[in-house]
């Protein structure tokens, strides 16, 4: 890991947890580039949280651009005010979409409704989502942390993995519980879902914050040419393969379904 991106995971764990660590110098350069990883990631807050905790510190020389946006976004809250439960995610497999929706359905209805339970899943579900659409954002795998470390202690972590086991999605769980310990120091107690840490959470971490392209879910696969014939952008397609069969191994059903409909759906986007 180079020095960018110790210092970047020290500012999150420090903005997001208040698990403060001495960043290294750097220059304005590196400090930047830092920044391009946060704006990617979406973790701007995060960030500011973490600077302005780490305001004492003689190796925090950020340009005096980034210094304002500290100021106007450290009192920023890190989890949003209304309840996850507002929007209900969605899988793209049917079946296991029934289940899920089944699982909302009944446990609000049950006599021993969990909220945090059902909130937990959600962001599971929604990180699952972004993932498989958009690429792995630390902004979900955070969210998830803060989440466990503030209301951990009120989920009914046996319903949890009853609800993970039925929509497939345990290894998917798994795989951000292990990224919680591989880079945000995390302990395996902490995360009663994850059974054992997947190896690959640290490798695909790292190729997430080292990808500073913007979001990409707008692109368009095919698009019908000013001459009537149609076109595919194949590097979006070839990207989209690429993240399907890294997390194929994961959520086999979940990502193949995943996959062909995105594809269906920009094949019928196509302009007549």
């Amino acid at each position: 890991m180079d020095i960018i991106k110790r210092n970047f995971f020290r500012l999150m764990r420090s903005g997001a947890f208040n698990d403060k660590e001495a960043l290294e110098p750097m220059s304005a350069f590196k400090w930047r580039r830092l920044f391009q990883m946060v704006e990617a990631q979406r973790v701007v807050s995060v960030f500011a949280h973490g600077a302005y905790n780490n305001g004492y510190d003689e190796s925090l020389n950020i340009p005096e651009e980034l210094l304002k946006v500290i100021g106007s976004r450290h009192r920023d809250n890190l989890m949003p005010k209304d309840t996850f439960l507002a929007k209900r995610p969605k899988l793209r497999n049917m079946i296991l979409n029934r289940k899920l929706k089944k699982i909302y359905n009944n446990e609000r209805h049950s006599i021993d409704t969990s909220v945090e339970t059902l909130e937990l899943m959600t962001i599971i579900i929604t990180n699952v989502n972004n993932m498989l659409n958009k690429g792995l954002g630390m902004s979900g795998i955070i969210q998830l942390g803060v989440y466990l470390r503030t209301k951990g202690h009120r989920v009914d972590f046996i319903k949890l993995e009853t609800w993970l086991k039925q929509t497939h999605m345990q290894r998917m769980a798994q795989l951000q519980g292990s990224i919680l310990m591989a880079v945000f120091g995390f302990e395996q107690d902490e995360l009663p879902f994850v059974e054992k840490e997947e190896r690959s959470a640290y490798k695909l971490t790292m190729r997430a914050v080292s990808n500073l392209a913007k979001d990409t879910a707008k692109e368009w696969h095919f698009r019908q040419s000013s001459t009537g014939f149609v076109q595919n952008n194949s590097a979006v397609l070839r990207r989209n393969l690429r993240r399907s069969i890294r997390y194929a191994g994961f959520a086999p059903m979940e990502t193949t379904s995943n996959f062909v409909s995105n594809f269906v759906r920009s094949l019928s986007e196509i302009e007549e």
